[in-house]
């Protein structure tokens, strides 16, 4: 699957989304030819290359032709804007989204309806070509998800038509909500609403970078320059199936001194069968030099509740822990291959050039019993018949 992971690790911004994704290789000719498909004029869009911190990165730089104050447009007059465009659907479906948030995060701060709220210190146009650029690149490029790190929000104060504010503004804390968050670095304003909106709108994961085999990078710069960190954003574009893939799980713990032992293998078979991905059992030294041991189950969120109520019912504990975990996997496949001790699935997973084969073993014990053989012998011969079938394929193209 085509991926596109944003490394916010000095912010985000509409500006330095546009200018990673300029500096990954999408032509500004194109953009602008794209841009003109949206009804709307007077500004200039241009490019330029810089350094920030000794680091280059790509410029894009939205101006008004007009002197004084941008436009105030409500949120009617930005979806009249949209929908009138020529460009795809899909981007104008994403646009209508991110520009929703933006209005009512600013209607819930100020505690207004959002169809009577200006877009204010976003401005007009400038916030419809970062938001609309975006799409187009992201469009241009082929990608088909996007993932993020946790984003920087800055510190210390912005001024706005509202005065001094701490960062990050109001607004912005509205469009933060579900992202992973942290404040690093400069007193300045490092995610701006624009940038916050983009990403929360269009970013499927978050965390670390998702493991893929690179193919593009980007990097687009913010407005400030420090002398010890980099003010820019990076883009990473990859193919995220040929490497693996990233997603997080939830994970319940609880800790047990009080029960038979005998009791693990049906409370894990129970957990199992109910959907559980995994369960397995830690020795732990608790309070007062207690042995214990530490019951963990991974899930998908929505198995959590009920595999909660499961060690609830089953177990001594009187309470369980809950958190979210992300984990990096390899795409991987079941194949049957046919051996003389009978039909034995084997596991396949792909890292780059490598290929990991991993016969299951529950059908090598099976057949292990059945045939009075090893449960090596049985595996030796499944990945030997594995590999004929593969060359067999070879042989055939």
């Amino acid at each position: 699957m085509k991926t596109a992971f944003f490394d916010c690790f000095s912010g985000i911004s509409g500006d330095m989304c546009l200018g990673a994704l300029v500096s990954a290789s999408v032509p500004l000719a194109t953009l602008r030819r794209e841009l003109r498909k949206i009804p709307i004029e007077g500004y200039t869009i241009s490019a330029r290359d810089v350094r920030r911190a000794g680091v280059s990165a790509t410029k894009v730089d939205v101006k008004l032709a007009a002197k004084g104050r941008p436009a105030r447009r409500k949120f009617r007059d930005v979806k009249g804007i949209i929908e009138g465009s020529t460009l795809s659907a899909s981007i104008r479906k994403n646009a209508l989204a991110i520009f929703r948030e933006l209005f009512e995060a600013e209607a819930r701060v100020h505690g207004e309806p959002y169809t009577k709220i200006h877009l204010h210190e976003l401005g007009a146009v400038d916030a419809i070509v970062d938001v609309m650029g975006t799409l187009i690149c992201l469009e241009k490029l082929g990608i088909e998800k996007v993932a993020a790190s946790a984003v920087n929000l800055g510190s210390g104060t912005v001024t706005t038509e509202h005065g001094e504010l701490p960062v990050p503004a109001p607004a912005t804390v509205e469009l933060l909500r579900g992202m992973p968050v942290y404040s690093s670095g400069h007193t300045r304003e490092l995610t701006t609403p624009t940038g916050a909106a983009i990403i929360g709108a269009l970013a499927s994961e978050w965390g670390a970078m998702p493991v893929m085999r690179l193919e593009a990078t980007g990097t687009g710069a913010g407005g400030h320059q420090f002398k010890d960190r980099p003010n820019v954003l990076r883009v990473f574009i990859g193919d995220a199936e040929a490497g693996g893939g990233s997603d997080e799980v939830a994970v319940i713990e609880t800790n047990i001194d009080d029960m038979d032992p005998r009791i693990f293998e049906h409370v894990m078979e129970t957990l199992l069968k109910a959907g559980a991905l995994d369960v397995y059992l830690t020795n732990i030294i608790m309070k007062k030099s207690r042995p214990a041991v530490k019951l963990t189950v991974l899930c998908d969120e929505d198995k959590r509740g009920e595999l909660a109520e499961i060690v609830l019912r089953e177990t001594t504990t009187l309470g369980v822990r809950h958190s979210r975990m992300a984990r990096t996997i390899l795409p991987r496949k079941s194949l049957k291959v046919v051996t003389k001790y009978g039909t034995i699935r084997v596991k396949v997973a792909d890292f780059g050039d490598v290929v990991k084969r991993m016969p299951e073993f529950e059908d090598l014990r099976r057949a292990a019993r059945r045939h009075g053989a090893t449960v090596a012998e049985v595996s030796d011969e499944a990945l030997r018949s594995l590999s004929k079938t593969g060359r067999k394929k070879e042989a055939g193209k």
